[in-house]
């Protein structure tokens, strides 16, 4: 008989990564809409656990409209004789990739953002109820990691049950991260490497050291170590640092191999402490995003929660594409609040001496981590919503990027040998495997690209010197 015999949709790894889209979606639970959302495990002695009971606070699947979105929190207790508090956040971790074994329910993000969707196919074929996913989630969870010998599952949506619970979360992940602060990469004798969320972003390689959780704010170099320990096959593992190659920038040889294996070639270099120049890769579930700003030199920081558009005019989810699915893209880093403050935070890039506008919330969350003579110097949406109220308001608190607009001669432009203007008849170009394009300040790289090109013009331009800003 199946594990899941009595389950009325499929489980198994073949649906991870499967997109549920607004479309096709019988009920929403958390996401962008709603602001009171969690997943959340502690570990409990066995007199308090009772295990396989699964409890309903608030309406249950069945009892909600189609296409309505809803306040939602999963609270796990768990016991066992092996089981440390150490574990809370390994375990919880879990929640996203069990969740995502079932047919039409697609889970994404962690702690305070999650977001979670089912489909109107699934529930159709009777996927009605929180009972169907708590007896899935208990079962993955006691048969991967034996360690659980006791399970109790929660799942709550009464609006006022999930606001009280997800304070209560969230100042359970706060005490976490800071337990984990004060530790140096330096110190550490190995880093931890994460492949939980290949299924969204099949080259992306979380790399967890001490000053750099994973992107997305759950897992820290502690966390790491405890689950590398109780799950040596799983999806955290040791990293062996290596030689270490830059120290500006945070390159080691041993990380450089980790990635290339575990992506399975297409990453071959990251650099842990930068922005530019094989930066650490994203996947989807980060916790906010650093983006570079040319016309400031300067960078920007949103997170998922923001709702408004960014200083560039482009919104989160934008921002968030353009970095994620475990790509390695210069001016785009994906990363966890807790890497915010951290000392190594985009060390190569200047630090939050780079910093120059971020959404007020996340500022007053990180503030006793800015330094002193900055604080007052990093707009945000309140002081500048435009790169014109930007720049004129980096001007006005002589923010440190400002001296870095002072006019830098560049090379003379080349001139091209041409007469005048040539016109090229039409013609296929045979696909090749790269294409860099130089523009704005940045190489874009077409990989297998076809290209035709209609016309090409030569022109004989001047040479000119021209101010970097």
């Amino acid at each position: 008989m199946s594990m899941f015999e009595d389950i009325p949709v499929d489980v198994g790894v073949i649906y991870e990564g499967e997109r549920i889209r607004y479309a096709d979606t019988q009920v929403e639970l958390g996401g962008e809409r709603i602001e009171t959302k969690f997943e959340l495990v502690r570990t409990k002695s066995p007199d308090e656990v009772k295990d396989g009971k699964i409890n309903i606070i608030g309406p249950d699947i069945k009892d909600m409209k189609v296409g309505s979105s809803h306040p939602f929190g999963i609270y796990v207790e768990v016991a066992g004789k092996q089981i440390e508090q150490e574990l809370e956040g390994v375990i919880e971790r879990r929640i996203h990739e069990y969740c995502n074994f079932v047919e039409g329910l697609m889970h994404l993000n962690q702690r305070y953002d999650i977001w979670l969707r089912l489909s109107k196919k699934s529930f159709q074929k009777g996927f009605n109820s929180f009972s169907f996913l708590g007896k899935v989630l208990q079962r993955l969870f006691k048969s991967e990691l034996p360690i659980i010998e006791k399970i109790e599952i929660t799942f709550i949506t009464d609006p006022e049950k999930v606001r009280e619970m997800w304070k209560e979360a969230l100042s359970i992940y706060e005490a976490r991260d800071a337990r984990a602060r004060g530790m140096k990469d330096e110190e550490a004798d190995r880093f931890y490497g994460c492949t939980l969320c290949q299924s969204f972003a099949p080259t992306h390689v979380c790399v967890i050291t001490p000053q750099r959780y994973s992107n997305c704010g759950s897992i820290s170099w502690f966390d790491g170590r405890a689950s590398a320990r109780v799950d040596p096959k799983g999806p955290v593992f040791e990293i062996d640092k290596g030689e270490l190659l830059d120290p500006v920038k945070g390159e080691f040889a041993g990380v450089n191999e980790a990635v290339k294996k575990k992506s399975l070639g297409e990453v071959t270099r990251v650099c842990l402490y930068t922005a530019f120049g094989y930066p650490h890769t994203s996947c989807g579930c980060f916790e906010g995003a650093a983006f570079y700003i040319p016309e400031v030199d300067g960078f920007g920081i949103v997170h998922r929660g923001f709702k408004d558009v960014t200083v560039n005019g482009l919104p989160f989810s934008t921002i968030a594409d353009s970095t994620a699915g475990g790509r390695q893209v210069d001016g785009f880093h994906g990363l966890s609040i807790e890497y915010m403050r951290s000392p190594k935070f985009l060390q190569a890039d200047g630090g939050w001496n780079r910093i120059v506008w971020m959404p007020a919330s996340v500022k007053e969350r990180v503030k006793q981590f800015i330094p002193k003579e900055l604080a007052d110097k990093i707009a945000t949406e309140n002081e500048a919503k435009t790169i014109s109220e930007l720049k004129s308001f980096l001007e006005a608190r002589a923010h440190p990027v400002v001296e870095r607009w002072k006019a830098v001669p560049v090379e003379a432009v080349p001139e091209v040998v041409a007469e005048e203007a040539k016109e090229v008849p039409t013609m296929p170009l045979a696909a090749v495997p790269t294409v860099p394009i130089a523009a704005g300040g940045f190489k874009i790289i077409l990989k297998d690209a076809k290209i035709h090109a209609k016309k090409v013009i030569i022109k004989r331009i001047e040479a000119k010197t021209a101010e970097k800003r």
